[in-house]
Order: C-alpha cells, then structure tokens, then sequence
C-alpha cells in the first residue's frame, strides 16, 4: 500500500501540534496551581545542552512549517523567533497551524522526484523529496515535540502518552 507525501504529513504535523498545543494549556494551568513562574518552565532543559522548552516548541513549529513548504514547493511564511510566554507558544502553534490548513494536498503529493535543499546548521543538504519528509522532517520533527513533552513532564506536570498523542484520526473503541 502506499501512502501519500500529503497524508504521511501534513495531519500528523496538525494532530502533534493541536496536542502540544493541549499541553500547553496544562503547563499554564500547572504554574498557576503550584506558582511557578510561566518563564522558568519556558526556560527549562532536560540537561544543560539541550535547548529548553520555548526552542523545542518554535523548531517543532519551524519544522512542519518549513517541511512543508519546501516538499510542497510554496514559500513559508516568516515567523520572527520571539516567543517567550506559554501565550505567545500557544500563538505560533496557532500560526503554524493556520499555515498547514492552506497547503494544497496536490502540491504535496507532487514531491515525489522533486530535490529539496536544506539548511543543516551552517551547511545545505539536500534529498529526494520523499526521502526528506520520512528521514529528515518527521523524525526531527518529533524529536523536538517529543522532547518538550518530556520537558514539561519532567517539571512535574501530570501528563502521559495520551496527551502526547492526542486525538488520533480514527481510532475507535471496540
């Protein structure tokens, strides 16, 4: 069976961010009920090498969006990377999300063949579209979601694997 570029990406991208964006909604409500302050939990990391939570949201973010436009062969928009609030993260996952309702699903699914060059720190790559989307995008992609649910979880919010994945498009009970 094979897969669309559209379908392997685009909704994934969606549902991950709508559950992140969820969340966050947790984490704010978290620093209300225990008094934290919203920017230490913005500010925190897993370990001191690692960047802290607001990065992993914004590349999270980035990552779809940018992804997305380049197998899709669009300009992305421009999000400046000033975020530093749980409102203003919720705000760019807004924006991303925004975006991603916009993308054409042909465009998408025309990738295929398409050679997609990239940034990787101060050196360009580039790939086979699909081979991008499945190797580079949606791994890095979930890195970064993945690491800040952990972030938030290992502050102590009361959250697990069904926050992580949110409301998954068709799974029903039996």
């Amino acid at each position: 069976m094979a897969i669309a570029p559209f379908a392997a990406s685009v909704p994934v991208f969606i549902r991950s961010l709508k559950a992140l964006d969820a969340i966050l909604d947790k984490a704010a409500a978290y620093c209300e009920a225990k008094r934290v302050d919203p920017a230490v939990l913005c500010a925190t990391r897993l370990i001191p090498d690692m960047l802290p939570l607001t990065r992993q949201v914004l590349i999270a973010c980035d990552t779809a969006k940018n992804g997305t436009s380049r197998i899709s062969g669009i300009a992305a928009p421009t999000f400046e990377d000033t975020e530093k609030t749980i409102v203003e993260l919720k705000a760019r996952i807004a924006k991303t999300l925004d975006f991603l309702g916009t993308v054409d699903e042909a465009a998408v699914d025309a990738a295929p063949g398409r050679i997609i060059e990239f940034p990787v720190g101060p050196n360009r790559m580039k790939m086979e579209a699909v081979a991008y989307l499945l190797h580079w995008v949606l791994p890095n992609f979930h890195f970064h979601v993945v690491t800040a649910y952990d972030i938030l979880r290992a502050s102590g919010l009361d959250i697990g694997k069904r926050d992580y994945f949110g409301d998954v498009p068709g799974m029903l009970p039996v």
